[in-house]
């Protein structure tokens, strides 16, 4: 969803070392396993104040600078097959099922879809030059907006569902039978009033 949002929005598009496989955060199980500054800092302002230990590594595992700086997940060796020494932080242990090899083969991983919607803006200049239109502005679920280039007559809406839960949503009646591009459901058809459902992302064109 988040590949899709962004890759169809103006300005340049940055891929950060494995968000094109899905890597997630690590929850690391002691405040010994970090290494970021700002981590280690707030860790002890915590400690200080009273917060508690599970307390303050929950938050850590969600907001931690570090989760974004474990070692890049290449296959199931030895960590990961990013070194053969020792890596500066822990690999993440899920890198046995979320990892480049693995998505290589799989035609619906979330490396092949990131390799798709890059596809995709190279080949439409609407989406790299077109204006940028925001839609739906009240839905609190739905991110969704439209990219326009006059010269060349190209129309996208662009439609994501930011909630684990599905959302109602509106597609304006110029792009009644517009073409989907791509979505990040095998069966995404949309038109008119539908309801998108979790993370649920697609481009249409008209």
């Amino acid at each position: 969803m988040l590949a899709t949002l962004l890759h169809g929005m103006q300005g340049t598009p940055y891929i950060y070392q494995g968000e094109e496989l899905g890597m997630t955060n690590v929850a690391f199980p002691t405040i010994d396993d970090y290494r970021d500054i700002e981590t280690l800092n707030m860790y002890r302002e915590r400690t200080q104040a009273g917060y508690s230990e599970a307390d303050i590594l929950r938050s850590l595992h969600a907001k931690s600078r570090d989760n974004a700086r474990t070692p890049m997940q290449w296959d199931t060796t030895n960590n990961a097959g990013f070194t053969d020494g020792t890596p500066w932080l822990q690999v993440n242990p899920n890198y046995t099922a979320i990892n480049a090899a693995a998505e290589e083969k799989d035609p619906d991983s979330v490396l092949n879809y990131y390799k798709q919607m890059i596809t995709l803006r190279k080949s439409h200049l609407g989406l790299i030059y077109g204006s940028f239109q925001l839609l739906a502005e009240e839905n609190p679920q739905v991110f969704a907006y439209r990219r326009t280039l006059a010269e060349t007559g190209e129309n996208y809406l662009i439609a994501c569902n930011f909630s684990d839960k599905d959302a109602a949503f509106t597609i304006p009646a110029d792009f009644a039978g517009a073409r989907c591009l791509i979505g990040n459901y095998p069966d995404t058809a949309p038109t008119g009033a539908v309801t998108l459902r979790p993370y649920e992302a697609f481009v249409l064109q008209k």
